[in-house]
């Protein structure tokens, strides 16, 4: 059982990596220069590396000459190669395991390379600084005098050719792969977080969890509520703090937090529990929470990853212009292209961030390239969407389950409108008034979305259907696609999200549309 003295042991050692991260801050520009040659001579003699000269790249200029961008597309010949058993193509270590990607509910599954050096030195250490910040933030901490929960995906195994590989997400391979003295710390066993039903692992979880002390849980927001409302209807308690009275910190990534913030606080009911939001994903672990009072991310620069960036025209071509570090302003979207220790090269991650301070170079999530709305020149973010619901949500007395949104395209002389779907745990008692505030908050925080609705000339008024309990629930099951890191697309410009979960939903409870 986890002691107070593993605790000061632990206190230790995160006091030592707090000086190193602090490093980086205050030196990014090195840290990254030094991480990108790494890399480039790490590679040099891999299949990917002779075929792009780079025993030759002596400067960032020749780097970005030399290696066109990359998206899943033009690297999947060589993951699955990979996958197959050969070997120092991308990378010269050995590859074999495969983060599945789950980012999206795309019926295409894509095969994320993970080396040992991207395990260690990024996902691993990612988790390390996890712990470290929030300790380093309070120093009361007594994480380890307990246990972390962490919800996990489930494993597959792959033969080819008397070869094995695995795949399946990355939650999951970190799990698997944890050291000995890390798995002493977690719960629950590895065989239940391991399961692959979802039903099942939830039952399972809740009953060997209930007696843990567990202080620290970490997990998608979405399916973490799923849990705790499992934990509570089993204990009859009122609270998650009721069961766990010595939780302190909800560690939480994948999807934004905003949307679900007063239902964890009424769950939690305890001003003891912090918040540390991450931004880890197949691909990488690339931003913690680290200050107190902010809820903006620390760009984690150390971690094997060299960063480049792109402004949302240039983004949209195929090998489009990319900017460094020192060249980003805050307050501007950029799509995230990414060089790492697994073999990705100047890979388009498909994310958007906008910078909030510079040196340190800290960022909030804005949202997807693909993953937003801008069918009438309104270039709706994540952001805006999940900010907006939150106001109607507090304005409206009113709590929210899960969203997605997309265009109706104007015809027959009707203007345009975003049509939403929306879950709630509380509805709203007025669904007039929701749709008001929605409608006017994103005018508030979006100048083309409300210039696009001016006297309704591109845009209508929202086109908001409250859906039945279970709604997204029941189509992600439908899909294959329970626990882990699955998650309903917020906003696609696209209508095939919103069409295929009417449809299998059945009549909304109430619907506005005017």
């Amino acid at each position: 059982m986890p002691t107070p003295f593993i605790n000061s042991i632990a206190s230790w050692f995160m006091t030592k990596r707090m000086h190193q991260i602090e490093l980086f801050m205050r030196y990014p520009l090195e840290v990254q220069h030094e991480w990108l040659f790494k890399l480039i001579s790490s590679a040099t003699e891999t299949e990917f590396g002779i075929k792009h000269g780079f025993g030759d790249i002596q400067s960032l200029e020749a780097f970005r000459e030399r290696i066109p961008l990359q998206d899943y597309e033009s690297l999947k010949p060589s993951i699955e190669r990979l996958r197959r058993g050969e070997q120092n193509i991308l990378w010269n270590t050995e590859v074999k395991w495969f983060a599945k990607s789950s980012g999206t509910t795309n019926d295409k599954s894509k095969f994320i390379p993970l080396s040992q050096e991207s395990l260690e030195e990024c996902h691993y250490r990612g988790g390390k600084d996890m712990v470290s910040i929030h300790c380093n933030n309070y120093p009361e901490a007594q994480l380890f005098t307990g246990k972390n929960l962490a919800l996990g995906g489930t494993l597959n195994k792959d033969v080819f050719d008397n070869y094995e590989s695995h795949h399946g997400d990355v939650s999951a391979i970190i799990i698997q792969n944890l050291p000995m003295w890390a798995e002493f710390l977690r719960a629950p066993s590895l065989e239940i977080a391991l399961l692959g039903n979802w039903d099942e692992k939830l039952e399972k979880l809740t009953q060997s969890t209930i007696n843990e002390n567990v202080t620290s849980v970490a997990g998608v927001p979405s399916w973490m509520l799923i849990l705790f409302k499992k934990i509570l209807e089993s204990t009859g308690k009122k609270t998650i703090s009721d069961v766990w009275p010595n939780l302190e910190v909800y560690f939480h990534g994948g999807v934004s937090l905003v949307p679900y913030k007063e239902q964890f606080s009424s769950i939690f009911r305890s001003s003891n529990v912090k918040y540390l939001e991450l931004y880890n994903a197949s691909e990488g672990f690339f931003g913690i929470q680290d200050q107190k009072d902010s809820d903006d991310l620390l760009l984690m620069l150390d971690y094997g990853i060299y960063y480049e960036f792109q402004t949302s025209d240039e983004w949209v071509k195929e090998n489009g212009k990319t900017l460094s570090l020192d060249e980003v302003k805050t307050d501007t979207n950029y799509a995230l292209i990414i060089t790492t220790n697994a073999g990705l090269w100047r890979y388009k991650l498909g994310d958007t961030i906008k910078f909030t301070s510079l040196y340190p170079f800290r960022f909030r999530i804005s949202g997807r390239t693909k993953h937003f709305i801008n069918a009438f020149g309104e270039e709706l973010m994540i952001d805006n969407a999940e900010m907006a619901l939150k106001i109607a949500c507090e304005r409206s007395d009113s709590a929210m389950l899960d969203f997605t949104a997309a265009p109706v395209y104007m015809d027959d002389g009707n203007t345009g409108a975003h049509e939403w779907l929306i879950e709630f745990e509380r509805p709203p008692e007025r669904a007039e008034f929701f749709v008001e505030v929605l409608d006017n908050t994103l005018k508030t925080l979006n100048s083309d979305y409300e210039a696009k609705r001016f006297n309704n000339y591109a845009l209508r008024q929202p086109i908001v259907h409250f859906l039945k309990p279970g709604s997204f629930y029941n189509w992600l099951k439908e899909r294959g696609k329970l626990g882990g890191q699955n998650k309903v697309p917020r906003l696609s410009n696209e209508r095939k999200y919103v069409e295929e979960i009417m449809k299998l939903c059945g009549p909304p409870l109430h619907s506005i549309n005017h």
